[in-house]
């Protein structure tokens, strides 16, 4: 089981389905859910009368960006052009915030989404306990697309994938507590998502952009790609890993990070565990490296990371390093729009597997520069079959550069 905190009606209508399946009443409960994710935005307030105006707002708990993340991923880095075939994401990611969350001193925006995972996951930033936490705030945009094999056909390929576009933006808030006395901290992701699958996603176009400027044939069968529809994911995660203090883990060593999370909505409805294995030197204090998912940030709050050119103790500096990891997931999948089509209007589908395991290797750097941290991690991904009639596994290459400001 899961521990996370009890949710409300939809979103425990919708853990259920997970258990007792049922398409039928998958879509009715995430259409539900949709509906909830859209309007609550709209119902939830940012403040309360237990809460400080935003006058008041103390100028830590202000939102400040510490730094960025820029996310590419294709397959023709494996030597193919077919399924999840290209991913790109950019992100912004906020400086530590002290105490418990307040949504009215966040941008309006993030103050509504924040206003609405606290109705969604009641008591987030609460249950501290004897813990000592610090948090942070999340935002990215990205783009995801999906093709089959066959770019030749004009026509409806029925057994293979459809073409497939997702645009997107999500919203998360990571949660870094240390228990007293444990050995090991945990990080705790809350993430929202919206977005557009369709036409409206821009695929066609980004993947016809991409392949004029290589010289590679077009795909031509676009005009089957899934109907436009609004998108929606709430995540959450857990992550666990060996406690350490400062920026890094001095010298040769490794550790371990495991991770289990569930996902609910039209883009992807699933449970998932995994494990990450790393060995090197200088290791960054974080929770290490993914491909492009929700809850993949793996820049957490880090209460060692000073703003630039403040003082910094000597096991805070920036430090350069170098080291590979190596990580495996398995999901259960209950619904993936890029395999079961349109949730609200029919659609070309593929009879998905159920399970699904992902494996990665790669090589991750950081070093300072300017009074700036730089990081760059390169992966190579497998992933077993997704679909019935898939001709074998998938792969695809990853890159990830990220700095603080």
């Amino acid at each position: 089981m899961i521990p996370v905190f009890p949710p409300k009606p939809p979103l425990s209508q919708a853990l259920g389905l997970l258990r007792y399946g049922g398409s039928g009443r998958l879509r009715q409960m995430m259409a539900a859910l949709a509906l909830t994710a859209l309007a609550a935005p709209v119902l939830a307030s940012p403040s309360s009368p237990a809460t400080p105006p935003p006058s008041a707002c103390k100028p830590e708990q202000q939102l400040h960006w510490r730094g960025g993340s820029f996310r590419f991923e294709n397959d023709l880095i494996a030597g193919t052009d077919r399924n999840y075939t290209n991913g790109v994401a950019l992100t912004l990611v906020s400086h530590d915030i002290p105490g418990r969350l307040q949504p009215q001193c966040l941008p309006r925006l993030l103050g509504l989404y924040a206003g609405l995972l606290g109705r969604l996951n009641p008591g987030f930033w609460d249950r501290a306990g004897g813990e000592a936490v610090a948090q942070n705030v999340v935002l990215r945009v990205g783009q995801a697309m999906y093709t089959p094999e066959n770019r030749s056909r004009t026509d409806l390929i029925v057994d293979d994938r459809p073409y497939a576009g997702l645009l997107y933006v999500g919203m998360a808030w990571n949660r870094r507590a240390h228990p007293q006395g444990a050995r090991h901290e945990k990080l705790d992701t809350r993430e929202l998502t919206l977005g557009i699958i369709g036409p409206a996603s821009l695929a066609r176009q980004s993947q016809n952009l991409i392949h004029d400027l290589r010289g590679i044939d077009r795909f031509r069968g676009w005009d089957n790609q899934l109907r436009g529809e609004p998108a929606f994911q709430f995540v959450l995660e857990r992550k666990l890993k060996p406690y350490v203090e400062g920026a890094i883990r001095p010298g040769w060593s490794s550790d371990a990070i495991a991770a289990y999370g569930l996902r609910l909505g039209n883009i992807e409805t699933a449970a998932s565990a995994g494990l990450e294995l790393r060995a090197g030197w200088n290791i960054p204090n974080d929770f290490g490296s993914y491909p492009i998912r929700p809850g993949a940030e793996n820049r957490p709050p880090s209460a060692t990371v000073a703003p630039r050119g403040a003082q910094q103790p000597a096991t805070a500096a920036p430090r350069a390093g170098v080291h590979a990891f190596a990580n495996l997931e398995v999901k259960a999948v209950a619904w993936d729009f890029s395999l079961d089509g349109n949730l609200f209007r029919s659609s070309h589908s593929v009879r998905r597997q159920p399970w699904v395991a992902q494996a990665a290797v790669g090589l991750s750097a950081q070093w300072p520069l300017a009074n700036h941290r730089l990081r760059l991690a390169l992966m190579r991904v497998w992933r077993t079959r997704e679909f019935a009639g898939q001709h074998g596994h998938h792969a695809f290459g990853s890159i990830s550069l990220s700095m603080d400001f």
